[in-house]
């Protein structure tokens, strides 16, 4: 979007001089506190400020000594895909006191250091504010007791923090996503797909335990992107008699030809009487009940461990340089603040709100007001938890209501990982409204040649997890089959359309919408979801797909990268997919910490490739041993991998070697991640919802009939919002030629790889810097963290 040119920061101005910036991790460790560590440090040291490690969280503090070091830009390098964090984390008992905080004030001071960055959950975050409070009256006693100079009262006057939240839980209010949430996902469906392939070759029936002693999040969102049959949560305990209830199911979907059953358990998992319910009790209670053959498995500490996934480096890159640009502007009356996320946009708010709202929940939990325990949780996770009810357990035929409408779902474009989460979502939440719903095989291709057919709830069992697209998808548009489609709705009498792909879904809805005037049968309420590995679909921020991509294409970097450790200094061009929408080489980038990223939207020269090689080449001569560039496929006709890699192999010459790499197809394959099976399920539900609504508000004289802009619309992300926008109204935006929207949103995340590659930028603050407060409940339409 266009931003006053006003709230443009550039380099020069961002100035952080004479100021002296600490950063700690606390508590458990998160993957992905690296890549937040390293964004502090270099964003720090951009500025002009000194920045610091504080090693072993606040007994470091506390310790002082050679726990607190001086950070350099190298010193951060090749940990941003390093699981854990390196600086190291130590619970400390001693901070606790008032003796322990008045040792870590005298340390800090002894380095200058007033700006706090903590990484940590709700009760280091609590930890840092009490110090914060409690700063100018420890500096007195110190001078009293003739530790410090009276003069270092008014000099270190006030002590500033900024928190970011960095646990596997997600259970801090006031963010969509903490640290290492998502990554922690990563690992607990990486276990249950392999699960998965030995359960259903032996017919057995796997009990789970995830953590979440206090928050259900982990084992609710894993059990929505893997259909599990059953999950426990601390936050809504079962209702008396589950324990048949859950048996009966098991057994209906056993006899439903299901060979296997997979039931998850959050380890703070309870009754309504506050007794625990362990994964042993699970077990004993399937095996007496119905004889199944049945295995426990607990994660455990596999949950934080590995390589910390493309989100969570995002996120956490994109945090830790809004908390030092917070630290920056921050003044001795600004509150302690939180840097968090709120649906794609980071926002900043005050700490103790958010603390106690978090504090809130646990207390309504013990207090057994389990229902405002789930709303005080906040939009997404209600959300999850309804949407989980709505596609795991099927109402009985008695009970569904009756609507007499069919509906078709189909996909169109290229395949892209998500897909099957989104048709299964469709199906069964369109069979819990009443509607039959029908299959259409290999898109337009398929429609017109008549390939549709009913699909039943459990014809979708298992999908959430299958990479590509179950119902086959093809590139044809309709216009030229336009007859023919229009016969094959009037034959089997569909009444709404819901396609989910990626460009060429977006200009098949328009080709559909021109045809409602020669053909009444198009004149129903139709719906786009957007998926696509590119990410360039008008309308929306985010599509299903694009973050498995992104995790192929950060991974492969990864290996590449490991791939010359030991070895003489080497650069690597890699290739990227999107056509000519930037969005992976500059987001893969990103979070594979690239030093450039080539594409369409940001036209470059011979003279930028030059100034590119120049700056390599300087960073290599001190102690960078790996360089990596990634380029769009369509960033130019005349600057081709081939040519990259060709330019800077010859200027390197002497200093480094390179090597180059076409990740092509790979993008598009594999398991879809669970950012994609989540998104994916919770977007299609939604509209499925809105059909369910256009056709009541459309059925008229005993038929459907909708030709109005607002029964013709693509379902998007936009900022905060999951917004219907009406299809003809995205025309302007779109750049038709090159198959991209005309303004995107994460061109603001570019100047972020530059800042952290070491390249002077300027940095566009104009969505920072502005403090809000935790809202307790949400408009419902804002509900931009389903993408979560």
């Amino acid at each position: 979007m266009a931003q006053p040119d006003s709230k443009k920061i550039f380099f020069e101005n961002l100035s952080g001089a004479g100021k002296a910036i600490a950063v700690l991790t606390s508590g458990g460790d998160a993957q992905g506190m690296n890549a937040a560590v390293r964004a502090v440090v270099r964003m720090g040291l951009y500025v002009g400020a000194k920045v610091y490690f504080i090693h072993e969280g606040y007994q470091g503090m506390v310790d002082g000594g050679e726990n607190i070091k001086e950070a350099t830009w190298e010193s951060v390098s090749s940990m941003l895909q390093v699981g854990g964090t390196v600086i190291g984390s130590a619970r400390c008992k001693e901070f606790r006191s008032h003796e322990g905080r008045l040792k870590a004030a005298h340390n800090l001071v002894q380095h200058g250091i007033t700006n706090l960055c903590v990484i940590g959950g709700d009760g280091s975050l609590t930890g840092a504010n009490l110090f914060r409070e409690e700063w100018s009256g420890l500096l007195t006693e110190l001078v009293e007791q003739g530790s410090i100079e009276a003069d270092a009262v008014q000099k270190y006057s006030a002590l500033h923090i900024v928190g970011m939240v960095g646990s596997i839980d997600n259970d801090f209010c006031g963010t969509d996503m903490t640290i290492g949430t998502d990554s922690a996902l990563h690992r607990i469906i990486e276990v249950v797909d392999a699960i998965m392939t030995t359960a259903q070759s032996h017919q057995r029936t796997f009990v789970l335990e995830v953590m979440g002693r206090h928050c259900g999040y982990l084992a609710l969102v894993s059990a929505l992107a893997c259909g599990a049959d059953w999950v426990l949560i601390p936050e809504m305990p079962p209702e008396d008699g589950w324990e048949d209830k859950m048996c009966q199911k098991l057994s209906a979907n056993r006899a439903g030809m299901k060979r296997l059953n997979i039931i998850i358990v959050a380890e703070g998992a309870i009754d309504h009487k506050n007794k625990p319910i362990t994964t042993d009790y699970v077990k004993d209670l399937v095996v007496k009940c119905l004889g199944f053959d049945t295995r426990v498995t607990i994660l455990g500490h596999v949950q934080r461990g590995g390589t910390p996934s493309a989100f969570d480096r995002i996120l956490a890159s994109r945090m830790g340089v809004e908390a030092v640009l917070a630290l920056l502007e921050t003044t001795a009356n600004t509150p302690a603040c939180v840097v968090s996320l709120c649906g794609n946009q980071s926002v900043r708010l005050p700490l103790m709100e958010c603390v106690q709202m978090t504090q809130e929940v646990q207390k309504a939990m013990d207090e057994k007001r389990f229902e405002e325990a789930v709303k005080l949780r906040g939009r997404s996770f209600e959300n999850n938890l309804k949407t989980y009810k709505l596609l795991a357990h099927r109402k009985p035929e008695s009970e569904l209501p009756t609507s007499n409408f069919n509906v078709a779902v189909l996909n169109v474009g290229a395949p892209a990982a998500g897909m099957n989460a989104a048709v299964r979502s469709a199906v069964r939440v369109g069979i819990s409204e009443g509607h039959k719903m029908f299959a259409v095989s290999d898109g337009f291709e398929g429609f017109y040649k008549g390939q549709i057919k009913e699909i039943k709830w459990a014809d979708v069992g298992g999908w959430t997890g299958q990479g590509g697209s179950l119902l086959g998808t093809k590139r044809t548009l309709p216009a030229k089959y336009v007859d023919k489609i229009a016969e094959q709705m009037r034959e089997n009498n569909i009444n709404a359309l819901l396609i989910i792909g990626g460009f060429e879904a977006f200009l098949s809805l328009l080709e559909l919408l021109t045809a409602r005037g020669k053909y009444d049968e198009f004149c129903v309420p139709m719906v786009m979801v957007p998926a696509t590995v590119s990410n360039n679909v008008p309308g929306s921020d985010l599509s299903i797909g694009a973050d498995t991509a992104l995790n192929a294409i950060t991974t492969t970097c990864d290996r590449i990268k490991q791939s010359a450790s030991g070895t003489k200094r080497r650069v690597f061009i890699i290739e990227t997919m999107g056509g000519y929408c930037g969005y992976l080489a500059s987001v893969g980038g990103l979070a594979a910490g690239a030093d450039a990223a080539y594409i369409y939207e940001e036209p470059f020269d011979i003279r930028d490739l030059q100034a590119n090689v120049e700056h390599l080449t300087e960073k290599m001569k001190t102690s960078i041993q790996r360089g990596l560039v990634l380029r769009n496929e369509n960033c130019s006709e005349n600057y081709t991998t081939d040519f990259i890699y060709q330019l800077y192999s010859e200027e390197g010459r002497g200093v480094f070697d390179s090597r180059k790499n076409v990740l092509g197809h790979m993008q598009q394959g594999g398991a879809p991640s669970p950012f994609d099976r989540n998104f994916g399920t919770k977007i299609s539900a939604k509209a499925m919802q809105w059909i369910t609504k256009k056709l009541v508000e459309s059925f008229r004289k005993g038929r459907v009939f909708a030709n109005t802009e607002d029964t013709c619309c693509l379902l998007g992300m936009r900022r905060r919002a999951l917004v219907f926008q009406p299809v003809v109204q995205l025309k302007g935006d779109t750049d038709f030629v090159h198959r991209i929207p005309k303004e995107q949103w994460w061109l603001k995340l570019r100047p972020l790889m530059k800042i952290l590659a070491k390249y002077k930028t300027s940095y566009d603050v104009s969505d920072s810097g502005q403090l809000e407060h935790v809202v307790r409940n949400r408009p419902r339409e804002s509900d931009a963290s389903v993408a979560m």
